[in-house]
């Protein structure tokens, strides 16, 4: 099955993120969010983009970059919440256990918190 982009879907990982603003329970237009993957090295950038007007971000990362192991999501929110938002920076670190599986890490966000949990 074709992805969104038109191109095989086993050149891409399956994996997303969902920002709502919990203070006005509208979507977090916008937002830059970088996905990384930790290697031997550290954290290396495997994917980066920026939330669509639902507040969605779908990465396309090919598969061999898509592996089992620990990566994390940088969500920098301070130029969405303002310059005196408490948490400029999220980062949310998270395992892989199965790379054909679909990842999806949400973020419920105002100015003076967050949580996130593991969507479908």
């Amino acid at each position: 099955m074709p992805s969104d982009d038109g191109t095989a879907a086993q050149f891409h990982a399956r994996i997303s993120t969902h920002i709502l603003d919990t203070v006005t329970g509208d979507p977090a237009r916008d937002v830059y969010v970088r996905l990384e993957r930790r290697d031997s090295d550290g954290w290396l950038t495997v994917a980066e983009g920026r939330t669509d007007d639902d507040g969605r971000l779908r990465y396309r990362v090919p598969m061999h970059e898509w592996q089992a192991g620990g990566y994390r999501l940088f969500f920098y929110v301070e130029p969405y919440l303002g310059g005196d938002c408490f948490f400029p920076e999220i980062t949310v670190a998270f395992h892989v256990h199965d790379p054909e599986r679909h990842y999806h890490v949400p973020l419920l966000l105002s100015r003076y918190g967050y949580t996130t949990y593991r969507g479908s």
